[in-house]
């Protein structure tokens, strides 16, 4: 038998206890995600997806390519992976800016600097296996392409003036260009190789070898 102490209220039954909830052990609170357009303030805020196939292509897809010509830390980096990320997500919405991106390629190419040059024989690589078609829309425009590509293909050939080590690091421009000229070979359809043996007589096909 339980006797209550004098002036204490009676205890409540167990049923009417209210405890505090308490998370049980291990669990890890989650914020939740919220989703944000590009190049926003909010875009920048902590837990916010950015749904990079949205972008307006048309308009932001040919200004990073315009960032190619840049050479200094950050301009550089943010160009480039603008562009790769946007090569990733856009699908179908690449097709349609092709002719808009040959300007910026070209004038990067023209600048006959050697990082940028290693830095869009990648993008380049990367364009033409994004999307189905891309390959072969690039055909009509290896003319404005192509010219620098055939100056600087050789330049991983020793010539006695001392060994190019950057092949170690993918750099070496030589090296990019074949494996850019094979891409755009295998992706560009039945035209494709005539065309690049046009530009660049001395390119050997990587089909019918």
């Amino acid at each position: 038998m339980v006797v209550e102490k004098a002036g204490s209220s009676p205890s409540k039954p167990v049923g009417d206890r209210c405890p505090q909830q308490q998370e049980p052990l291990g669990h890890v609170k989650k914020s939740k995600q919220q989703v944000s357009d590009g190049f926003t303030v909010k875009a920048m805020m902590k837990n916010t997806v950015v749904e990079i196939e949205k972008l307006d292509y048309h308009y932001y897809l040919p200004l990073f390519f315009d960032g190619l010509c840049e050479m200094t830390f950050p301009y550089e980096f943010f160009a480039r992976q603008g562009i790769h990320d946007m090569l990733e997500h856009g699908g179908n919405k690449i097709l349609p800016v092709i002719p808009q991106l040959i300007i910026p390629i070209k004038n990067a190419l023209s600048l006959r600097n050697r990082q940028v040059i290693c830095i869009t024989l990648k993008v380049l690589q990367h364009l033409v296996v994004s999307a189905d078609m891309v390959g072969e829309a690039l055909v009509p425009y290896y003319r404005q392409i192509l010219p620098v590509l055939n100056i600087f293909k050789n330049m991983n050939v020793n010539s006695g003036d001392g060994i190019d080590y950057s092949q170690q690091k993918r750099e070496n421009v030589g090296d990019l260009i074949q494996e850019t000229l094979e891409a755009f070979e295998r992706c560009g359809g039945e035209t494709a190789y005539i065309n690049i043996k046009y530009m660049i007589p001395t390119y050997q096909s990587c089909i019918f070898n």
